[in-house]
């Protein structure tokens, strides 16, 4: 698993809001809650609407049988024959027969009933047991007595699953009563002699409207579970941006208070620095004058040495210190990067030949000009390569990459040493931290505080065990304030 250090935030973090959690739930629930009813009433608007066209295709219907019987049964029988109206006989019944067999032809019509208004029984019928029934008053029937003609569904069976939802099985038939009609000679006055009944099937119209009703409810449903999707998928990234976000605010507070951290810090040790390095000068030049004494004999001198010595490493950590605490004067002008990185390997080519390290320069041979202090990047990438050869015992790799990304150049350091544990990896860019017998911890502070007055980025990833990179993003041009 690769480790990144780079902006760390020490503080416990907060408990995430989880947008898309509560956005999830509440969108569902008011899905559920207004989308299913709507469709539900959109398609039964719709069953509604095409039940109605049925309706009144029946109507049609109806008039036109009536019509077809007063052309084809009436006419001959009153007006040409001039015989009175008697179903009863079976030449009449015959031809009122085949008349309204031959005008429901092809609808699909299960019965006709011709009510005698007079006798209130059914006169004709296609089904012969029905003749002579007695009339049933329904609306429908007193309507047609009335002049009025009207329709109505019957359903059977189980008809509804609740939400007007009708069941695909259930039988649906529609009965139309029409008021039949004489015209008087003498007056001309309309009068009702009968009323006629159909009864069609409308089973697999029916079966079409409800499929149609189904089919309508799904497609919504499929159309809300798509919005729905598209708005989750909205929320979820706006959840990520908001974490970014918040990510960010927590590591630029982090930052701020390891800056005040760090200034106050850095006060306190150039102060003590500057008291401690001048009467370390003064005990580094004595130690060296009683070296050079003529009556001192070997064993002063050997003391007198590890003084000289022990005084100048002490100079070089005070020295380490003072370059911590001052912010560096950085001194831009125009350098080739390049140049910088082949410095450094030719100074530290002697370390390299003496531990084995093979060093794999992948400059490419090409010119990264910036506007730098060549002076600090050279510290800078010194401080990184020393470090580099500290993490290997015996042999090994480094690898140097330099990459131009229009505005900025970014250089990578790989080596194959001994990596630094997750830990470690969170406190490297810390003052003082060193996981070395001998250093003062100050090494990478100082290199990331060059990098940053260079307005450049640090970042380094490491695996236990598996080698270590360093990443440097520097700007090309000078950023000014």
């Amino acid at each position: 698993m690769t480790m990144t250090a780079f902006h760390h935030n020490n503080t416990s973090e907060g408990k995430r809001f989880r947008l898309v959690k509560y956005f999830a739930l509440a969108s569902f629930l008011i899905f559920i809650i207004f989308s299913f009813p709507f469709s539900v009433y959109i398609s039964t608007k719709a069953r509604d609407i095409l039940t109605k066209n049925y309706e009144n295709y029946a109507l049609l219907l109806g008039e036109n049988l009536t019509h077809q019987v007063y052309q084809n049964f009436m006419i001959p029988i009153v007006l040409i024959r001039n015989e009175p109206i008697k179903l009863s006989d079976e030449d009449q019944r015959n031809l009122m027969d085949k008349v309204v067999r031959n005008s429901i032809h092809g609808f699909n019509v299960d019965i006709v009933n011709l009510y005698s208004i007079s006798q209130k029984v059914i006169a004709y019928s296609t089904d012969p047991e029905l003749i002579g029934k007695r009339a049933e008053e329904t609306p429908g029937y007193l309507k047609a007595v009335n002049g009025q003609q009207s329709s109505e569904l019957i359903s059977g069976g189980k008809t509804s699953w609740g939400w007007g939802l009708k069941d695909l099985g259930s039988d649906k038939k529609i009965r139309v009563y029409l008021p039949f009609r004489l015209v008087e000679r003498t007056t001309g006055a309309e009068f009702v002699i009968a009323v006629f009944e159909i009864i069609q099937n409308l089973k697999e119209q029916y079966r079409s409207i409800v499929e149609f009703q189904f089919l309508t409810i799904g497609l919504s449903i499929l159309i809300m579970a798509f919005i729905f999707t598209a708005l989750l998928l909205i929320v979820r990234k706006a959840e990520k941006i908001i974490e970014k976000r918040s990510r960010e605010q927590s590591e630029l507070e982090e930052q701020l208070h390891l800056a005040e951290r760090l200034a106050s810090l850095g006060e306190m040790v150039a102060g003590v620095s500057h008291e401690i390095k001048n009467p370390l000068g003064i005990i580094q030049s004595t130690a060296e004058l009683l070296h050079d004494l003529p009556e001192t004999d070997q064993a002063q001198k050997k003391l007198s040495g590890i003084i000289t010595e022990e005084s100048a490493r002490l100079n070089r950590v005070v020295t380490e210190f003072l370059d911590f605490a001052r912010p560096p004067s950085i001194n831009f002008q125009v350098c080739d990067l390049q140049d910088i990185i082949r410095k450094n390997l030719s100074f530290l080519s002697p370390e390299f030949k003496k531990k084995g390290i093979t060093v794999h320069e992948k400059l490419n041979g090409g010119s990264f000009i910036l506007q730098a202090d060549q002076d600090l990047l050279y510290r800078a990438l010194m401080n990184i390569f020393i470090n580099a050869i500290q993490s290997m015992d015996h042999s090994g790799a480094i690898t140097v990459r330099v990459m131009d990304q229009k505005d900025h150049l970014k250089v990578t350091i790989e080596d194959t040493g001994k990596g630094i544990d997750k830990d470690n990896l969170k406190k490297i860019f810390n003052p003082f931290f060193t996981t070395k017998e001998k250093g003062s911890g100050l090494g990478l502070a100082i290199v990331r505080k060059i990098i940053e007055g260079h307005r450049g980025t640090i970042e380094i990833e490491s695996v236990k065990a598996s080698g270590t990179k360093v990443t440097i993003d520097l700007p090309k041009k000078r950023i000014l304030d």
